[in-house]
C-alpha cells in the first residue's frame, strides 16, 4: 500500500507571502514605561524588596519564552530595557 502524495501549493502572490514571511520573524515586547518595576515600601522590618513582582514575572517570561538561563536572561533583560530607553536597574 503506497503512500497518498503530500499536497502541492502554488504561491500566486509572492509579495504577500514575503511580507507574512517577514512579519513571522519579527519580535514585539510590550514594555509599558509607567509599570511597578521597584517594589514598595512595605512597612515590615527586615531587609525590603527591590524589585516588585511584575519587573520578576517580566523577567522570568523572557527567560522561559527564550529558553535561556539566568545570566542570559538578565542581559537580554538589560539590552531590551535600554533598547525602549528606559534606564531601570535589572534583577540579578
Amino acid at each position: 500500500m503506497s503512500k497518498p502524495k503530500p499536497a502541492r501549493y502554488r504561491t500566486t502572490n509572492w509579495s504577500t507571502y514575503n511580507d507574512a514571511l517577514r512579519k513571522r520573524g519579527s519580535l514585539l515586547i510590550w514594555l509599558d514605561k509607567e509599570m511597578v518595576w521597584h517594589a514598595p515600601h512595605e512597612g515590615r522590618p527586615g531587609r525590603p524588596p527591590v524589585f516588585s513582582n511584575a519587573a520578576i514575572q517580566f523577567c522570568l517570561s523572557i527567560k522561559v519564552l527564550f529558553k535561556l538561563p539566568l545570566r542570559q536572561t538578565a542581559g537580554m533583560v538589560a539590552s531590551l530595557l535600554r533598547l525602549a530607553g528606559l534606564d531601570w536597574p535589572v534583577p540579578d
